[in-house]
């Protein structure tokens, strides 16, 4: 997927840093490349654009349902660093996102931080996954990652073990978005990770368990002038299965081909294009905020897996409206899923991510 709403924040910020020097040109996501890990969870500074996404449904006692987002993104400034910059000189900024949805009262939190990198401020690593902004982190640890973030009377500390194998999207890896050759990122996934630890609402702690999902991508593409959003879901249902689907969508309104991952509960990931994959939204949703209408339920079909789902909200009010300092506004929130797949009734929860309702996603100044 393409997290433009992280990159229209970035894009508005690097709009009016001075320049240093000259841009050197960063590199495109090309077929071929081999992802190596630990070393790609890490940074990739020579690509534009990365983030290290998480989602994920949790139950505090009684199964009380939380939702929770945790992002952490890369806009890089510079392809390669002068040799005369100092340590404070900015080659990259690190937007990151933190949500927290009380599905049980209809009540959603969300904050932002932004920082260019540098001692105490932001980073990542090279060669694993750590990337913090300010006291906001993700670690992996042997096999697990922890997370960590603090805003007022809300916190989250989770320790995230994955229960597959890592997941690459599209070609070993190497991601095509929409109908254009020139559009593509490197993007894999942890589709089901176990999370355990602690979450803070309103000044409450509880502890919490469920299911969690990281996206990393890397790229150095961006939307087309005729594209100004896109609808994303990630599905983790009760066979032990887990589906990603994405599209983007025009100006005109209408919605390039359907890209997407099916994992099955064991055995090889199976790539999804085109006619196999059917998304249709069914309802709308107005922002009391914003006054954005936004989809609001959706029905998935899988025809090669005998896949149908109805996709709902469990709760319709997870507008993002970061108005503080990027002024960028989308639809990020956790979702519910019934349906069938070969002929037996399935369930499941997850994410979904909706773009460039309120606003084209190409950049909001």
């Amino acid at each position: 997927m393409i997290r433009g709403s992280v990159v229209a924040a970035c894009v508005a910020i690097l709009s009016v840093l001075p320049a240093v020097g000259a841009e050197s040109p960063f590199e495109d996501a090309i077929p071929g490349r081999v992802l190596h890990f630990p070393a790609d969870h890490g940074k990739h500074p020579t690509f534009q654009t990365e983030w290290w996404y998480f989602t994920g449904n949790l139950q505090s006692e009684g199964g009380r349902p939380w939702g929770f987002q945790l992002t952490f993104f890369r806009r890089g400034y510079f392809a390669k660093p002068a040799r005369h910059l100092s340590a404070w000189a900015v080659r990259d900024v690190y937007p990151a996102h933190f949500a927290l949805a009380d599905v049980q009262t209809r009540t959603f939190f969300h904050t932002e931080l932004l920082s260019r990198e540098g001692p105490g401020l932001a980073g990542s690593a090279a060669e694993d996954l750590d990337v913090h902004v300010r006291d906001w982190s993700a670690q992996r640890t042997g096999d697990r990652v922890s997370l960590k973030a603090r805003e007022g009377d809300y916190a989250l500390d989770l320790t995230l073990t994955p229960e597959k194998p890592v997941v690459l999207h599209g070609r070993s890896g190497y991601s095509r978005k929409g109908d254009s050759p020139t559009q593509a990122s490197y993007y894999y996934s942890f589709t089901r990770m176990a999370a355990e630890g602690s979450i803070t609402f309103r000044g409450v702690q509880r502890k919490v368990n469920g299911l969690a999902w990281m996206d990393h991508e890397f790229g150095s593409s961006l939307l087309l002038k005729d594209q100004v959003g896109w609808d994303w879901f990630s599905l983790q249902l009760d066979d032990g299965t887990e589906l990603m689907v994405f599209h983007l969508r025009k100006k005109d309104g209408t919605f390039e081909q359907p890209f997407g991952t099916f994992v099955p509960k064991e055995g090889a990931p199976v790539r999804l294009s085109g006619r196999q994959i059917a998304i249709s939204a069914t309802r709308q949703w107005t922002s009391p905020h914003t006054k954005a209408t936004y989809p609001s339920e959706w029905t998935i079909e899988v025809p090669d897996q005998n896949l149908e789902l109805r996709v709902t909200p469990l709760m319709h009010d997870q507008e993002l409206a970061t108005a503080r300092s990027t002024r960028i506004v989308y639809w990020e929130g956790a979702v519910t899923a019934t349906g069938s797949r070969i002929g037996r009734a399935v369930h499941g929860k997850g994410y979904g991510e909706l773009t460039g309702y309120a606003h084209s996603m190409g950049g909001k100044l």
